[in-house]
């Protein structure tokens, strides 16, 4: 065939080489901060983005009970403060939201590659320090849950399941990476994170829930009687709206049903997310558990890799069971026996 009588290629259009560049842009963005694939950057973005941006939206919380608005005392529920104001319920939200908060901001950083890569010390005294203020904010959690949203059955179910599971997996992903069991380590480290991000997918619901609730039927609530009097500036206008409560030796007793609905009175907003926390609690956290099983079962090459490098590093420490010296299938289930690469060719 004579090649000088075939037709001439057309010149691209700069349409069609829009696309190209864009798309070298965009490697190269992701690529800079040590991402190989672009999906894995779209959902650091995202999940990290809202952990980042609701630890930064409360950050002002921890001035637990000054005077100004932005703080704990002001921005918590209605009826909350009069719990947490003294005594041990004051300890427990002190240390959780003192220890919770910076422990999500820095968890953020762990999950860049770049600092992993090239900065292995600070990935690691980071990491030290996460798994310390998780433990706090674990505690402080179990001290509040009584009175949290409150204080009912299901959400303090709901707490202890989640100090047990996100304590369960950094504490696996502690002991395997001190095995050298990398893949391992990363499989538990995301599953602690996402399930501590549990509570802001649990905001989100609750307040949807708290508002489909005020409009589309009554539901009630019932709350002690001191806890709305403390919301009251008036002792009138408190004995007008609930002549119930006894008040007895300079004390209210007893306690009352409260309508769950977004309105004026405060009482009433606190009844309504209260109602609907234990139940937003359970939502999120079968979400994110479900979520991150997903993820992990999408991404099976990732964990192959890190299994091979585990394999590397554990034989040059002389491990008994290389590749499989951590927490796996085939050394602790009955999974056939992990093969490395080159036992494979």
């Amino acid at each position: 065939m004579d090649i000088s009588s075939s037709p001439a290629r057309p010149a691209r259009s700069d349409t069609e080489k829009a696309p190209s560049k864009s798309r070298h842009i965009w490697q190269r963005l992701y690529a800079a901060v040590g991402f190989s694939k672009g999906y894995n950057f779209i959902l650091f973005f995202i999940f990290a983005g809202a952990m980042m941006g609701f630890v930064l939206a409360r950050l002002s919380y921890l001035n637990i009970g000054g005077a100004a608005s932005s703080s704990f005392k002001n921005g918590s529920s209605p009826g909350e403060w009069y719990w947490y104001k003294t005594g041990v319920y004051r300890i427990g939200i002190t240390l959780h939201l003192g220890a919770i908060l910076p422990a999500g901001f820095l968890m953020v950083w762990q999950f860049v590659p770049i600092i992993r890569h090239k900065a292995i010390l600070i990935h690691r005294i980071n990491g030290y320090a996460i798994v310390l203020l998780v433990f706090i904010a674990n505690a402080g959690a179990l001290m509040i849950c009584r009175r949290s949203f409150g204080g009912t059955i299901e959400t303090q179910a709901g707490v202890v399941t989640l100090v047990f599971l996100t304590t369960t997996s950094i504490c696996l992903a502690f002991y395997n990476i001190k095995r050298l069991q990398i893949d391992q380590h990363r499989a538990w480290m995301l599953r602690a994170m996402f399930y501590l991000g549990t509570i802001i997918t649990l905001r989100i619901i609750m307040i949807i829930s708290a508002l489909i609730t005020s409009q589309v039927s009554n539901y009630y609530s019932t709350m002690p009687c001191d806890e709305i009097a403390s919301l009251y500036d008036s002792n009138a206008a408190f004995s007008a709206n609930y002549p119930q409560c006894n008040t007895r030796n300079g004390t209210v007793d007893g306690r009352v049903v409260v309508k769950a609905k977004f309105g004026s009175q405060p009482e009433q907003i606190g009844a309504s997310l209260g109602l609907s926390f234990g139940m937003a609690m359970w939502l999120a956290l079968i979400l994110h558990l479900v979520g991150v099983e997903i993820y992990l079962a999408l991404t099976p090459r990732e964990g192959n890799r890190l299994r091979q490098v585990s394999y590397e590093r554990q034989m040059e420490q002389g491990y008994e069971h290389p590749g499989s010296a951590g927490i796996t299938s085939d050394h602790w289930g009955d999974a056939d026996e992990w093969k490395p690469v080159e036992s494979l060719k």
